[in-house]
């Protein structure tokens, strides 16, 4: 899809596209992709929309666009429009609900509820440790290093597959430090729970009690939100999603069914 500054987005579609719309917000050094153990559990009830922010994925990675937040979120929002999706649903993992929250703020009108999977409330919930990736060029890294790179994203003893390395390696570097900082920024200006305490949507957070890049401890800031809903899965990682999908539904498609119900109330 071509924004209207003539840049351009990888948007792609499932389900029936009558059934109420969900949008999926991948994290930072993933894509559209991150998402797809999930799809047959969530297309049988809703129009599934995933989006590749700009620089990720099979979106383009322009040397003199804008990688903030803001401006993510408002060529978001105009996939939207074009698509006519709206309003949704917006599930976000990891730093995918910083860019749902920015959505939920700047087009209030697309988002009917947020859920946050292992999103980090601000920055003083920020665990992880540094990438081992220094001391060899991207280009001689073997899959096992990238599989070390990689492990803080899943709970300890994770078989991290194939797919998720070949993701990996599909990573635009010079975007990814871009998108970083922009992400760095937004959660130093303000937090999250701040930030979505005032819009009034309805908000699921989920995380998984060993993520080892977030600290689960820091996921109470979000009962500062008013109406709130918390699960914490035992067992799982950074990444319920890729992790235990199965699981991960059950919450997340009992939180959409309760915001199709109170809209149709």
């Amino acid at each position: 899809m071509t924004t209207s500054e003539n840049t351009s987005l990888y948007v792609c579609q499932d389900g029936p596209a009558d059934a109420p719309p969900l949008l999926l917000i991948h994290g930072t050094a993933a894509s559209a992709r991150s998402w797809e153990p999930m799809l047959p559990l969530l297309t049988g009830s809703h129009r599934v929309v995933r989006v590749d922010l700009l620089g990720c994925g099979r979106s383009a990675a322009p040397e003199d666009a804008s990688y903030a937040v803001e401006d993510q979120v408002r060529l978001v929002g105009e996939a939207m429009d074009r698509l006519g999706v709206g309003p949704a649903g917006v599930v976000g993992h990891s730093s995918g609900g910083v860019f749902a929250t920015a959505l939920a703020q700047r087009r209030p009108d697309l988002v009917t509820g947020l859920v946050l999977i292992d999103t980090g409330p601000h920055m003083g919930a920020y665990i992880a440790k540094e990438v081992p990736l220094r001391d060899v060029s991207w280009a001689g890294l073997t899959d096992d290093r990238i599989r070390i790179a990689m492990s803080d994203g899943f709970h300890e003893g994770f078989e991290i597959p194939a797919e998720y390395v070949d993701q990996f390696r599909d990573i635009d570097f010079r975007a990814f430090g871009r998108i970083s900082q922009a992400i760095r920024a937004y959660l130093e200006e303000r937090s999250l729970p701040s930030r979505l305490a005032p819009l009034g949507k309805p908000l699921l957070v989920l995380f998984g009690e060993e993520d080892r890049r977030w600290s689960p401890a820091a996921a109470d800031d979000y009962r500062a939100v008013p109406g709130a809903t918390l699960t914490f899965f035992p067992g799982l990682g950074h990444s319920p999603n890729l992790e235990d999908p199965a699981r991960t539904a059950v919450p997340l498609l009992a939180f959409t069914e309760s915001l199709r119900q109170t809209r149709t109330a």
